[in-house]
């Protein structure tokens, strides 16, 4: 049974349903900015576009109000009835889980021997590229487990160690650029440049540099509520983190979602990211940790 609980589960508590219905509206702007628990105020198509909603997080179920209308208010299943217009609770569930393709009325035909026995592994793809960065022409292309391997096992140990050895910024910059083989989380690339881009893996890389308490900051990640974590390892410097997550590329676009995910560290973690980031053929150096974490999803059962 498609209930409320799964599909806010499913759907950080209900705000990727908010996203997804004024994505229909308003195409080419971004349509919700998460900080916290809170959304900055946005358009209201219900409110002739004024900029006067507002979509928080309460009690684990994302709601609404317009700072204008004092009678336009509720939560994140009235917002989707006025745009769906469904004629009843069971057919709104019903639309929201076909329409943003959470697949839990697929999950409920399957019977339980089947899930068990189910091979749920997610075989992501990415390019990967020989030292140095200035090389912008993939190799090969890796599963998501297969990177990860070459993280924990002795590949990079030398030149990872070397590099934490060297105090001089401009030498440890070069010597990185030149030494450390790298990927493009987000996809795979003929070459190394947004517009060549074959396949988008809805993985983002968020780099999180010089953290003063390393190891708090990866827990607190990986018991993160609204992220699901499916890489986590050190930079090659050794103080600050590599952290791989998946995004909904049907809810909003690559670089909305990383201006979403950096406001939601600095406003939750105190953590500021880089704006520079954003790019989808970023490229990530791929260093020695030999206690990175993959998502369990990633490996061949």
């Amino acid at each position: 049974m498609i209930t409320k609980e799964k599909i806010l589960n499913k759907t950080h508590y209900g705000i990727n349903i908010y996203a997804f219905i004024l994505r229909q509206f308003y195409p080419n702007a971004t349509v919700l900015s998460l900080h916290g628990r809170e959304c900055s105020v946005t358009c209201n198509p219900y409110n002739q576009d004024k900029e006067t909603l507002l979509v928080s997080i309460v009690n684990n179920c994302a709601t609404h109000k317009d700072v204008e209308i004092l009678d336009f208010h509720g939560d994140v299943f009235d917002f989707a009835q006025l745009y769906f217009k469904a004629n009843n609770k069971k057919e709104l569930l019903q639309t929201i889980d076909k329409v943003l393709h959470l697949r839990l009325s697929v999950s409920e035909e399957k019977n339980t021997n089947y899930i068990e026995s189910e091979d749920t592994t997610w075989y992501v793809k990415c390019s990967f590229y020989k030292a140095p960065v200035m090389n912008v022409f993939p190799s090969k292309e890796l599963k998501l487990s297969e990177i990860y391997d070459l993280i924990t096992s002795n590949t990079y140990e030398n030149v990872t160690n070397h590099l934490r050895t060297i105090t001089d910024l401009k030498e440890k910059k070069k010597y990185k650029a030149n030494k450390f083989d790298y990927v493009t989380f987000s996809g795979t690339f003929t070459k190394r440049n947004d517009e060549d881009l074959i396949k988008h893996s809805l993985l983002m890389t968020i780099d999180l540099d010089h953290l003063e308490n390393l190891n708090q900051t990866r827990e607190m990640l990986l018991k993160d509520e609204y992220f699901e974590t499916e890489l986590l390892f050190k930079s090659p410097s050794g103080d600050g983190l590599k952290w791989i997550i998946k995004i909904d590329l049907q809810q909003a676009t690559h670089q909305e979602y990383y201006t979403a995910v950096s406001n939601y560290l600095e406003q939750q973690y105190n953590i500021k990211v880089d704006a520079s980031g954003k790019d989808i053929s970023r490229a990530c150096f791929l260093c020695y940790d030999s206690e990175a974490y993959i998502n369990p999803r990633h490996t061949t059962k």
